[in-house]
């Protein structure tokens, strides 16, 4: 949603949005200004640090990384805007620790899906390395194994992951329960649920994307129209049309897959299959060890890249689940509390 350069706005160019989200007469303190603001900011400045320069960077391991490190970051902001605060649970309305808590069940669910599949994936790693000592030998019967690996590796990676098809419903039912939440009487209450809901906008998004990728499926992706209201949301509204255009452009292509270190690898192995069905002559030899060091690279390179991914969204996991057991410590610490003074 791209707006013409012209002269010196105001900083809320669609007006102030904590306006339409406090009560009528209700007082913004200047700190509560400024912290939902740098929340807000820090937000956007990730959306814009998510769209890639280069088209052919979408959906490399390493975008993806990157995704899920600033994802980690804004469930890190989230925490400390709640400390910032200084707004207890004991004064949290009960409807947002049923919602806090109901998604961070949802999101470890979904966790430990895209887990799965990258454990999946990775397992696909020891064929390769099969294939690759096989090549290493003049030996045809070395090359009839190789031969047997590879097909066992296409067949491994065009398998579908029962695991993963779990959190598709899940994703739709975060999807279907994203919107601003109505809070009354409390400007913190509302700035919370404002700095929540561009998390919970922001983690739909990016695990929306995930879901495709692993599953080869552009109807995963979701299209969230965001307020105009949100400071993020020219950021984000931009990054998402980029993002979901690109990965349905890929989709439709008949890829085996969209990411794209596995798709080097596949096109590795088809290239490699033929030279070893048929058999390599003298004016080949030097194409086929060409394409063996290829495939090595390749292989080497999506290990290498499942690996760190798998790292960083056991992170993401660990984050969520850390701050779903600081609340629920302090949800029991204030229960005392009060059982004391009755």
């Amino acid at each position: 949603m791209s707006r013409p350069h012209g002269p010196h706005r105001p900083f809320f160019p669609f007006g102030n949005p904590f306006r339409m989200i406090l009560p009528k007469g209700s007082y913004l303190s200047p700190r509560l200004y400024a912290l939902v603001k740098n929340f807000e900011e820090s937000l956007a400045e990730r959306f814009r640090q998510l769209k890639p320069k280069d088209r052919e960077d979408v959906l490399t391991l390493s975008w993806m990384r990157l995704a899920m490190q600033l994802l980690s970051e804004t469930h890190n902001d989230i925490k400390t805007l709640i400390t910032e605060l200084e707004l207890p649970v004991c004064d949290w309305d009960e409807k947002w620790i049923d919602v806090y808590l109901g998604n961070s069940v949802k999101l470890l669910d979904i966790c430990i899906a895209f887990s799965s599949e990258l454990s999946r994936l990775s397992q696909g790693h020891l064929l390769l390395q099969c294939v690759l000592h096989d090549l290493d030998s003049s030996s045809s019967k070395q090359f009839v194994r190789s031969r047997s690996s590879l097909d066992a590796w296409r067949s491994h990676i065009n398998s579908k992951n029962p695991r993963l098809a779990n959190c598709f419903p899940i994703l739709d039912g975060l999807t279907e329960t994203l919107n601003l939440p109505k809070v009354k009487n409390s400007a913190k209450g509302k700035v919370l649920m404002q700095a929540m809901y561009g998390v919970k906008v922001e983690t739909v998004f990016i695990c929306s994307i995930f879901a495709a990728a692993f599953s080869g499926s552009a109807n995963k992706l979701t299209d969230l129209q965001v307020p105009e209201t949100c400071l993020w949301a020219e950021a984000f509204t931009d990054l998402q049309a980029f993002i979901n255009g690109e990965i349905r452009n890929m989709i439709p292509r008949g890829r085996v897959t969209v990411l794209k270190e596995l798709e080097a690898v596949d096109i590795s192995v088809k290239k490699l299959y033929p030279m070893i069905d048929d058999g390599v002559g003298p004016v080949e030899a030097e194409a086929f060890q060409s394409s063996i060091l290829d495939f090595g690279k390749n292989a080497e390179k999506l290990s290498q890249g499942l690996d760190l991914l798998t790292k960083d969204v056991d992170g993401f996991f660990q984050i969520v689940l850390g701050g779903r057991d600081a609340l629920l410590c302090n949800l029991r610490v204030a229960g005392n509390i009060s059982d004391n003074e009755s």
